[in-house]
């Protein structure tokens, strides 16, 4: 599948984010309809290296369960909330691995945006429903009516068991919904268990401004950075000791029962691709780690400021494109931004209908230079050159847009909405970068692993 990891000496990545001239575009959580499929991959650099393998297999937060003997959970009745990324290292169901657990009795599942299977677009509410493949009934978080489990919900439940693979970016949902679903159990006296899982960008890489209080939505639910380098066991234990996460009385929080089953054998420097596990598609359009990758750099809302990145079967979260400008076009704008990490080359796709559309690849060439957010605000600047006198102004106007919630910093959005084209992206990186490195070492009490 395009997207494959392609890279130059390990650390430095070649990750293509794919930018085709006239792509549709969506918003970092919707969908749109999608790109025909090219007739045949797109050439990728000549040098294509595997990363090296750990010197141990890592084991995830279910494995760990069961290398236990399932201590956690045995004699309990458990609800799962969890998706099909949600397996063992050997790829197996956390769900089906819980249900064959002597002394565990899954009850129930918990469905948040897209389903226990996928079976719901992003943005779609659903209601109740049995789970075809197991039979369970899956109780709906994601009905438009409520977030967090209900009294109702957790009637004889002793323990709901939360394994999401997050992919370590603040408006992706999974981490939101399972801080909903701490805050449910916690006010009902129910036990919260997390499985761990790795971050795929890593625990060391933090790019972006941290969320504004007043802008916490189910496009971000925790006061971290755009890119925020924890676990989802990490933000899970960040939600249940720190003061003010959840959206529960003090008293409530300080009662309530979180457990954490971390990894064995990752470490904060570890992206994905070195961590040896098959990548697990976590929702319809994130399907690989080249589409994590392009989730962190224009899932920001960039394509509302005229920007369109495009949303396919073969290029999900790759897509970048400016009306009116050609491929070639595109590349001179996106060199002049002179951006550290990444580069750009032409790219001609031919689809099965036999259309040719020209494009362009972003690649990111050195992982450690690579600030993932940059490129999202060089954009936002760069529309407002290119359409005078400010295409955002009007977006941000709106109160509540989901523009706002997902750049999360009122004072960039300020500036942006005063100053356009002249914005001082530079100025607010580098208040970024210090403000993160605080936020670095204030989380590191939550940290499982160095």
């Amino acid at each position: 599948m395009p997207g494959t990891l392609l890279a130059l000496p390990w650390k430095k990545l070649c990750l293509p984010l794919v930018a085709l001239s006239g792509l549709l575009g969506c918003s970092a959580t919707g969908s749109a309809p999608a790109v025909a499929a090219p007739a045949a991959t797109p050439a990728a650099p000549a040098l294509t290296l595997a990363p090296p393998a750990p010197a141990a297999p890592i084991l995830l937060g279910i494995d760990v369960l069961e290398a236990q003997g399932y201590a956690a959970v045995k004699g309990k009745r458990i609800a799962v909330l969890s998706h099909v990324a949600g397996v063992n290292r050997q790829g197996v169901s956390t769900i089906d691995v819980l249900r064959r657990a002597p002394g565990v009795q899954v009850v129930a599942l918990f469905g948040i945006e897209h389903g226990v299977n996928n079976e719901f677009a992003a943005g779609k509410n659903f209601d109740d429903y049995k789970d075809p493949r197991t039979g369970l009934p899956v109780l709906s978080l994601y009905n438009g009516k409520t977030r967090k489990p209900t009294k109702e919900q957790l009637k004889g439940i002793q323990a709901v068991v939360v394994d999401l693979q997050d992919i370590g970016v603040r408006s992706y949902t999974f981490a939101v919904w399972m801080r909903y679903a701490i805050e449910g159990c916690f006010e009902n006296g129910v036990e919260v268990i997390v499985l761990d899982r790795p971050n795929p960008l890593g625990g060391l890489k933090v790019s972006g401004p941290i969320l504004d209080a007043d802008l916490k939505s189910g496009v971000g639910g925790y006061r971290v950075p755009y890119v925020h380098g924890l676990t989802i066991g990490e933000l899970a234990r960040m939600a249940a000791l720190a003061p003010g996460v959840l959206e529960v009385p003090e008293a409530i929080r300080a009662k309530g029962k979180l457990t954490v089953i971390p990894m064995r054998g990752w470490n904060r420097s570890m992206v994905w691709p070195e961590t040896g596990l098959k990548f697990v598609g976590t929702s319809p359009n994130i399907q690989d780690f080249a589409a994590v990758v392009g989730y962190a750099m224009v899932g920001l809302g960039c394509e509302n400021t005229g920007f369109t990145h495009g949303i396919g079967p073969n290029y999900p979260f790759r897509g970048l494109a400016f009306k009116g400008l050609t491929a070639d076009q595109l590349i001179q704008q996106l060199t002049a931004l002179k951006i550290p990490g990444v580069g750009y080359r032409k790219l001609t796709l031919t689809d099965a209908a036999g259309q040719v559309t020209s494009g362009t690849y972003v690649d990111v060439t050195d992982w450690n230079a690579w600030d993932p957010t940059q490129l999202s605000f060089e954009l936002m600047r760069l529309a407002c050159r290119l359409t005078p006198p400010n295409p955002v102004a009007k977006l941000i106007a709106e109160k509540g847009s989901l523009f706002n919630k997902l750049v999360g910093s009122h004072e960039f959005l300020n500036a942006l909405q005063r100053d356009g084209a002249t914005v001082d992206v530079e100025g607010f990186g580098k208040a970024w970068q210090t403000r993160n490195a605080i936020y670095q070492q204030q989380t590191k009490r939550y940290w499982l692993y160095q």
